[in-house]
């Protein structure tokens, strides 16, 4: 199977102009207006190809090209049409597209197979709009549940719920998909890994585990002025501290971990006055369970010794865990296996960001294919892929998913 690219370009730029932005961006919040024309478009293109279109109750559309065997696990490829405020083109997109593409293919041969395929879109996979992301594959997978995910709020205090019936996307909790055999999603990588070593394509073996912490330092108020340095109990200064040299024991431990600040304040916040409280966040993130949790004790060693050295009172909130996610190991090698024969430079490789397929991991096989993204840009306007690699991806994918397909057969 080989795509046609050209039709995919063709699919890329409608939906690119949907929320398109004066620097080359696309601004498409989950249930606004315009992921509703995108939607509305997707869901055009499906029913053009006679595809059978469902809607559940998180607003995921499927599209499905029915097999000779429906009451079989289907395959299951897709990703996301949401995007971050003025995001850009190719996040989530692609992932849909290569489904699309994928199953046109199928139809274009007029191949019979005993699987359903599935084309999907998943709801509010940024979080970007509503505080929380992934839901719709995190309730697939009862990660969480429809009820609480319908009453998330926007900045504005609109739910789900109401912008999915405004939109006209609310659908059937029957529609959802309650088993997948396999599935399947490509993305950008949104680092610079893969450009920086000349590979036209990644294989994801899984996605980095994080863990989540709020630190705070306590110390005394006082004067800027008046209270002399020797004596000053600054929380500020303790948070620094502690900080850069978490910051340094990461960076020398030549490994995976990779650590974050990404909430930094002083109180009482005053130009004049010394803070006498600092909070800062902490993300922790390594493929490697153990490791992982080996870094988390470590750092909270780094913050107990700063603010002893520092004369400060410290409290290390735990705040989130969420272990690594390993995809199909089958999978990843059969991925490896077409590279090699294709002559695709890849390498193997863990996301560091979340994606619905973390989710999708629980109901079925599942693994990712990312392409390289330029200059290592992501959620924002600059975002671009080179289209040989994404059709290199796209072909890659389309070849996994015909191997599948025919080791079905085989198997019946």
């Amino acid at each position: 199977m080989r795509v046609n690219i050209e039709r995919v370009k063709q699919k890329f730029n409608k939906l690119a102009s949907i929320g398109g932005t004066a620097n080359g961006g696309v601004h498409r919040l989950a249930l606004s207006d315009e992921d509703r024309e995108a939607r509305n478009l997707f869901v055009e293109w499906l029913k053009e190809r006679e595809l059978e279109v469902n809607i559940d109750d998180l607003g995921n559309i499927y599209g499905i090209k029915k097999g000779t065997d429906p009451s079989l696990p289907p395959l299951v490829l897709g990703s996301h049409l949401d995007t971050v405020p003025y995001g850009g083109r190719f996040d989530g997109t692609l992932g849909v597209l290569t489904g699309l593409e994928i199953i046109e293919n199928l139809i274009d041969e007029n191949q019979e197979h005993t699987q359903s395929v599935i084309v999907v879109n998943f709801t509010n996979e940024e979080g970007a709009r509503f505080p929380k992301p992934m839901i719709s594959s995190g309730v697939l997978a009862n990660k969480y549940t429809t009820k609480d995910m319908h009453m998330l709020r926007d900045v504005t205090g609109k739910t789900i719920k109401d912008e999915l019936d405004r939109i006209g996307y609310s659908g059937k909790r029957e529609n959802r998909i309650t088993k997948a055999d396999k599935f399947f999603e490509l993305h950008i990588e949104q680092g610079p890994a893969l450009i920086e070593q000349g590979a036209s394509a990644g294989i994801v073996e899984g996605i980095q585990g994080l863990s989540w912490h709020q630190v705070t330092f306590e110390g005394d108020a006082d004067h800027a002025g008046p209270s002399p340095m020797a004596f000053r109990k600054d929380a500020g200064v303790g948070a620094v501290k502690a900080m850069y040299r978490l910051h340094e024991w990461v960076s020398s431990a030549g490994d995976e971990t990779m650590i974050t600040f990404g909430k930094i304040k002083t109180e009482p916040d005053v130009v004049n006055v010394i803070p006498g409280k600092a909070v800062f966040s902490v993300d922790i993130r390594h493929p490697d369970p153990n490791i992982l949790q080996r870094r988390v004790e470590e750092m909270k060693q780094i913050v107990i010794e700063t603010s002893l050295e520092t004369r400060l009172t410290n409290c290390i909130e735990d705040l989130s865990y969420m272990p690594p996610v390993v995809f199909s190991s089958d999978l990843t090698e059969q991925l490896e296996e077409i590279c090699l024969k294709e002559s695709i430079p890849a390498v193997r490789m863990y996301s560091g960001a979340g994606h619905d397929a973390m989710y999708m991991n629980r109901i079925a096989e599942t693994v990712m294919v990312f392409v390289p993204s330029l200059n290592g840009k992501s959620h924002n306007e600059a975002e671009e892929s080179r289209w040989e690699d994404i059709e290199s991806c796209m072909n890659l994918t389309a070849e996994l998913v015909t191997l599948s397909l025919h080791s079905r057969e085989r198997q019946k």
